[in-house]
Protein backbone atom coordinates (compact mmCIF):
# COMPACT_ATOMS: atom_id res chain seq x y z
CA UNK A 1 0.00 0.00 0.00
CA UNK A 2 1.24 3.47 -0.88
CA UNK A 3 1.70 5.67 2.19
CA UNK A 4 0.48 9.27 2.27
CA UNK A 5 4.01 10.61 2.81
CA UNK A 6 5.09 8.87 -0.41
CA UNK A 7 2.33 10.55 -2.41
CA UNK A 8 2.98 13.97 -0.86
CA UNK A 9 6.73 13.66 -1.37
CA UNK A 10 6.27 12.38 -4.92
CA UNK A 11 3.98 15.24 -5.91
CA UNK A 12 6.35 17.77 -4.34
CA UNK A 13 9.28 16.23 -6.22
CA UNK A 14 7.45 16.18 -9.57
CA UNK A 15 6.38 19.81 -9.23
CA UNK A 16 9.93 20.78 -8.27
CA UNK A 17 11.23 19.17 -11.48
CA UNK A 18 9.35 21.86 -13.40
CA UNK A 19 11.99 24.35 -12.25
CA UNK A 20 14.32 22.68 -14.74
CA UNK A 21 12.34 24.12 -17.65
CA UNK A 22 15.02 26.73 -18.27
CA UNK A 23 17.40 26.93 -21.21
CA UNK A 24 21.12 27.75 -21.27
CA UNK A 25 20.33 31.19 -22.72
CA UNK A 26 17.96 31.81 -19.80
CA UNK A 27 20.76 30.95 -17.39
CA UNK A 28 23.18 33.29 -19.20
CA UNK A 29 20.69 36.12 -18.88
CA UNK A 30 20.38 35.63 -15.13
CA UNK A 31 24.12 35.18 -14.53
CA UNK A 32 24.93 38.51 -16.15
CA UNK A 33 22.59 40.44 -13.85
CA UNK A 34 24.03 42.62 -11.12
CA UNK A 35 23.23 41.57 -7.57
CA UNK A 36 23.06 43.50 -4.30
CA UNK A 37 26.44 43.63 -2.52
CA UNK A 38 24.93 42.07 0.59
CA UNK A 39 23.95 38.92 -1.35
CA UNK A 40 26.91 36.85 -0.13
CA UNK A 41 24.98 33.62 0.45
CA UNK A 42 23.79 32.89 -3.09
CA UNK A 43 25.49 29.46 -3.16
CA UNK A 44 23.40 28.37 -0.15
CA UNK A 45 20.04 29.24 -1.76
CA UNK A 46 19.40 25.78 -3.30
CA UNK A 47 20.06 24.15 0.09
CA UNK A 48 17.78 26.64 1.83
CA UNK A 49 14.94 25.95 -0.63
CA UNK A 50 15.44 22.19 -0.31
CA UNK A 51 14.99 22.45 3.46
CA UNK A 52 11.93 24.68 2.99
CA UNK A 53 10.30 22.21 0.58
CA UNK A 54 10.99 19.30 2.93
CA UNK A 55 9.37 21.26 5.77
CA UNK A 56 6.38 22.05 3.54
CA UNK A 57 5.91 18.40 2.56
CA UNK A 58 6.22 17.32 6.19
CA UNK A 59 3.63 19.94 7.15
CA UNK A 60 1.27 18.63 4.44
CA UNK A 61 1.78 15.08 5.74
CA UNK A 62 0.82 16.13 9.28
CA UNK A 63 -2.32 17.87 8.00
CA UNK A 64 -3.30 14.90 5.82
CA UNK A 65 -2.83 12.40 8.64
CA UNK A 66 -4.97 14.54 10.97
CA UNK A 67 -8.11 14.01 8.87
CA UNK A 68 -7.31 11.98 5.73
CA UNK A 69 -9.60 12.48 2.78
CA UNK A 70 -11.93 15.09 4.28
CA UNK A 71 -13.09 17.97 2.10
CA UNK A 72 -11.22 20.47 4.28
CA UNK A 73 -8.03 18.44 4.05
CA UNK A 74 -8.31 18.22 0.26
CA UNK A 75 -8.79 22.00 0.05
CA UNK A 76 -5.73 22.58 2.19
CA UNK A 77 -3.74 20.11 0.06
CA UNK A 78 -4.79 22.25 -2.91
CA UNK A 79 -3.31 25.29 -1.15
CA UNK A 80 -0.05 23.42 -0.53
CA UNK A 81 0.07 22.49 -4.21
CA UNK A 82 -0.74 26.04 -5.33
CA UNK A 83 2.00 27.41 -3.08
CA UNK A 84 4.56 25.00 -4.49
CA UNK A 85 3.55 25.71 -8.09
CA UNK A 86 3.80 29.48 -7.59
CA UNK A 87 7.12 29.09 -5.78
CA UNK A 88 8.59 26.77 -8.40
CA UNK A 89 7.27 28.96 -11.24
CA UNK A 90 9.46 31.84 -10.02
CA UNK A 91 12.61 30.67 -11.80
CA UNK A 92 11.33 29.40 -15.16
CA UNK A 93 8.81 32.25 -15.58
CA UNK A 94 11.27 34.98 -14.61
CA UNK A 95 14.02 33.47 -16.75
CA UNK A 96 11.79 32.85 -19.78
CA UNK A 97 10.28 36.35 -19.64
CA UNK A 98 13.65 37.83 -18.65
CA UNK A 99 11.71 39.92 -16.17
CA UNK A 100 12.74 40.60 -12.59
CA UNK A 101 9.34 42.21 -12.10
CA UNK A 102 7.65 38.89 -12.89
CA UNK A 103 9.90 37.21 -10.31
CA UNK A 104 9.05 39.84 -7.71
CA UNK A 105 5.31 39.43 -8.36
CA UNK A 106 5.53 35.63 -8.10
CA UNK A 107 7.58 35.90 -4.91
CA UNK A 108 5.05 38.24 -3.31
CA UNK A 109 2.16 36.07 -4.44
CA UNK A 110 3.79 33.01 -2.88
CA UNK A 111 4.25 34.83 0.40
CA UNK A 112 0.55 35.81 0.51
CA UNK A 113 -0.51 32.24 -0.26
CA UNK A 114 1.93 31.06 2.42
CA UNK A 115 0.28 33.29 5.02
CA UNK A 116 -3.21 31.99 4.14
CA UNK A 117 -1.96 28.40 4.20
CA UNK A 118 -0.24 28.84 7.56
CA UNK A 119 -3.37 30.35 9.09
CA UNK A 120 -5.52 27.51 7.72
CA UNK A 121 -3.07 24.88 8.97
CA UNK A 122 -2.76 26.50 12.40
CA UNK A 123 -6.34 25.49 13.18
CA UNK A 124 -5.36 21.86 12.56
CA UNK A 125 -1.83 21.52 13.90
CA UNK A 126 0.61 23.91 15.50
CA UNK A 127 3.52 21.71 14.34
CA UNK A 128 2.32 21.76 10.74
CA UNK A 129 2.04 25.57 10.90
CA UNK A 130 5.48 25.83 12.50
CA UNK A 131 6.97 23.85 9.62
CA UNK A 132 5.73 26.58 7.24
CA UNK A 133 7.60 29.32 9.13
CA UNK A 134 10.86 28.78 7.20
CA UNK A 135 8.94 29.59 4.01
CA UNK A 136 7.41 32.68 5.59
CA UNK A 137 10.85 33.86 6.72
CA UNK A 138 12.76 33.09 3.54
CA UNK A 139 10.23 34.00 0.85
CA UNK A 140 10.30 37.75 1.62
CA UNK A 141 14.12 37.67 1.53
CA UNK A 142 14.07 36.17 -1.96
CA UNK A 143 11.37 38.56 -3.10
CA UNK A 144 13.23 41.55 -1.67
CA UNK A 145 16.44 40.40 -3.36
CA UNK A 146 14.68 40.21 -6.73
CA UNK A 147 13.12 43.62 -6.13
CA UNK A 148 16.55 45.07 -5.32
CA UNK A 149 17.94 43.52 -8.50
CA UNK A 150 15.31 45.47 -10.48
CA UNK A 151 16.95 48.76 -9.49
CA UNK A 152 20.42 47.39 -10.31
CA UNK A 153 19.26 46.07 -13.70
CA UNK A 154 16.62 48.53 -14.97
CA UNK A 155 16.76 47.10 -18.51
CA UNK A 156 15.58 43.72 -17.17
CA UNK A 157 12.50 44.84 -15.27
Amino acid sequence: MIKSWMVIGGVAFLVALAANLITPSDRKWFKRLQRPRWLTFEAAIPVIWTVIFICGAWSAYIVWEHDPGSTTTWLIMGLYLLLEIVTIAYTPVMFRLRSLKAGTILGGTGFIIGIFLTLAVLTISGWAALLLVPYLLWSPIGTYTTWQMMSLNPEDV
